[in-house]
């Protein structure tokens, strides 16, 4: 069999694989496929592009299939499905993999970057230390809840609702005072998990000289540095800096039409954590600037006074962005000037 290109629908223990050849024809047609069987089914194939979303697992199965000397291609689900045959045919395994098999060979298809596997450990830790920041704060509105049922509404800003909550726990009827009590001790807990993930977050950033580089950058730290070089590793994966902003969701979303040029709001695409930490770290900047003359703060300065302060740190964010592809595909050849614009 003259296989050029193969499509695999992924999931947990059976798959599906579609293979064709150089005419387009289909010649390997599996609809299942088991778990174990499918690594020694790809290997006994010669080179070829193998296709996949970017789903749960994507990655492993990358890393395996190019240890064999394969090209894999991964894209984004949203990117598959105009290729998807339905109607009479439906929508199942064999029709997923037929259909991814066709998306990877486009031209003008967009892929997801292979992670390494040091690159998913770093992510791993990110999205734990993400899952505890999100059950703290699910846990403090829980809190808030309860104890506006007993008429005790507190401020906003959590280091003073721990500091004015222990005036009224006595004041709370029956079992509602351990309630409000596990709940505080909970939340205690959650930060001391978030404060260790810090300190392996930062010891990680610090031990690597790309991530040191990156925090050069005013608006970049350790935990925006890690996640940076986590998620798009060498940058080799994208063609400049802009469209890593554009990866990231930081660039304004074009309706043009009838030769006029509209941009509208940033298209919010990607990884929504990673943007949120550059958008954060954007703030920090905005809020530190004070009387600094430098000629990043003077930029930063005079395009909050003209654009706005939403407008200024999407503006930082996505400047962040593109600056860290250039770090990280340039390595010792580009070197940050924190005091550029």
């Amino acid at each position: 069999m003259n296989i050029i290109t193969v499509g695999i629908d992924l999931a947990k223990n059976v798959f599906a694989v579609h293979g064709v050849d150089d005419n387009g024809k289909a010649v390997l047609v599996k609809p299942k496929v088991l778990r174990e069987h499918l690594l020694p089914l790809l290997v006994q194939l010669p080179p070829c592009v193998i296709g996949m979303e970017s789903c749960s697992g994507a990655h492993h199965w990358a890393r395996l299939f190019r240890q064999h000397g394969h090209t894999v291609r991964l894209m984004a689900p949203k990117f598959v499905t105009p290729y998807r045959m339905s109607g009479k045919r439906g929508k199942n395994d064999a029709t997923d993999a037929a259909a991814i098999c066709e998306a990877v060979t486009r031209p003008n298809m967009r892929f997801v970057p292979v992670k390494s596997e040091q690159q998913q450990i770093i992510l791993c830790l990110h999205r734990t230390r993400q899952g505890f920041v999100e059950e703290r704060t699910a846990t403090y509105n829980r809190l808030r809840g309860l104890i506006a049922e007993f008429g005790i509404v507190l401020p906003l800003k959590v280091a003073s609702l721990r500091r004015e909550i222990g005036a009224y726990l006595e004041d709370l009827p029956g079992y509602a005072n351990q309630c409000i009590g596990d709940l505080l001790s909970h939340a205690e807990q959650l930060d001391a998990r978030i404060a260790d993930y810090d300190r392996i977050i930062a010891h990680a950033a610090r031990e690597d000289a790309r991530s040191k580089r990156l925090m050069e950058r005013p608006g970049i730290g350790p935990v925006t540095a890690s996640a940076l070089l986590a998620s798009i590793g060498g940058g080799h994966d994208f063609k400049n800096g802009r469209q890593v902003a554009a990866w990231i969701g930081l660039t304004p979303g074009q309706y043009s039409s009838g030769g006029k040029a509209r941009l509208g709001r940033i298209t919010k695409a990607g990884d929504p954590y990673l943007r949120s930490l550059l958008v954060m770290g954007a703030r920090a900047i905005l809020s530190g600037l004070g009387n600094k003359q430098d000629g990043f703060s003077r930029w930063a300065r005079s395009l909050q006074e003209r654009r706005g302060y939403w407008r200024a740190v999407v503006a930082i964010a996505a400047k962040n962005a593109r600056l860290a592809w250039a770090v990280l595909k340039y390595g010792e050849d580009f070197r940050l000037n924190p005091n550029a614009t």
